[in-house]
């Protein structure tokens, strides 16, 4: 019971952690311009916490199956408490991390517009291998 207890109290700190780093993101999504290197630390930064998160929760449930518990532990009042706390922390993340959801959404769409102003535009004087080409002009050919 106690590896239990202690693997919760990591899982509440690992938890704790993400929270941090979903509130960086929160601060970098409403930043303008986007801090897109910083940005691309966070997600590093919020992808090492969720596989950590993720071999946890492998962890207890491995530890609940040899000792024969099972969340939300009502035989165990400090286990339950500790329970309770990461199901209200998980559910303020999952919000958090909609919300940020969200605000990536709006950077996309909104570089997803310039993207299709930008390609409306004339062809220029140069083509992708970075040679001349060659445009009518007022009905005329000429190349450049």
């Amino acid at each position: 019971m106690e590896n239990l207890a202690q693997l919760l109290d990591k899982l509440l700190e690992t938890l704790g952690a993400l929270a941090t780093v979903l509130a960086e993101e929160q601060v970098l999504l409403c930043s303008h311009p986007l801090a897109s290197v910083a940005l691309q630390r966070v997600t590093d930064t919020k992808n090492q916490l969720l596989n950590t998160i993720s071999w946890l929760e492998k962890q207890r449930a491995a530890l609940e199956h040899s000792h024969h518990f099972l969340a939300p532990y009502p035989q165990q009042p400090s286990l339950a408490s500790r329970w309770q706390q990461i199901q209200q922390q998980a559910l303020q993340l999952r919000e958090q991390n909609q919300h940020n959801g969200l605000l990536l959404n709006h950077h996309l769409a909104h570089n997803t517009q310039a993207l299709s102003i930008l390609h409306q535009q004339p062809p220029s004087l140069y083509g992708p291998d970075g040679h001349s080409c060659t445009h009518h002009l007022l009905g005329r050919k000429i190349r450049i």
